[in-house]
């Protein structure tokens, strides 16, 4: 699938929610199916800066596509991280560097999200982004 399918997926997923307590819960669900990251890989430098809670997000180039494994302490932003992995991972360097993410628009998140969580989302786009950027020419 590309990474616009992915979008269009989740935003149909969304849209079958009501209310935004029903869509938080899907988000929190999403969190629970996140794999879980290699212990090996909850070091400090994989922390996303900008996150009030932590959140490590790994990268991996396998065969020119990015793979990303994270976690979180709190269920709201691993649920956060599991939509952005879902979305980005196993795309090239250049797939996810060119592309828009306007599922995070579409499906309100902007709006619903407390200024703290919506600056924690934006230094995840902008972290994986920057994963892309040092990876794109390996």
């Amino acid at each position: 699938m590309t990474i616009n399918e992915i979008q269009d997926e989740l935003i149909d997923d969304f849209a079958f929610y009501g209310d935004w307590m029903e869509k938080y819960e899907y988000i929190i669900q999403l969190g629970k199916e996140l794999p879980l990251i290699d212990e090996a890989h909850k070091q400090e430098q994989y922390i996303i800066k900008g996150c009030q809670s932590k959140v490590w997000l790994y990268p991996e180039l396998n065969e020119g596509k990015l793979y990303f494994s994270a976690d979180s302490d709190a269920v709201i932003t691993k649920g956060l991280v599991s939509l952005m992995v879902k979305v980005l991972s196993g795309h090239s360097p250049k797939e996810i560097l060119d592309t828009d993410l306007y599922f995070i628009d579409q499906i309100g998140l902007k709006e619903h999200l407390s200024p703290t969580r919506a600056n924690g989302l934006l230094s995840m786009v902008k972290q994986m982004k920057l994963y892309a950027l040092a990876l794109q020419n390996k």
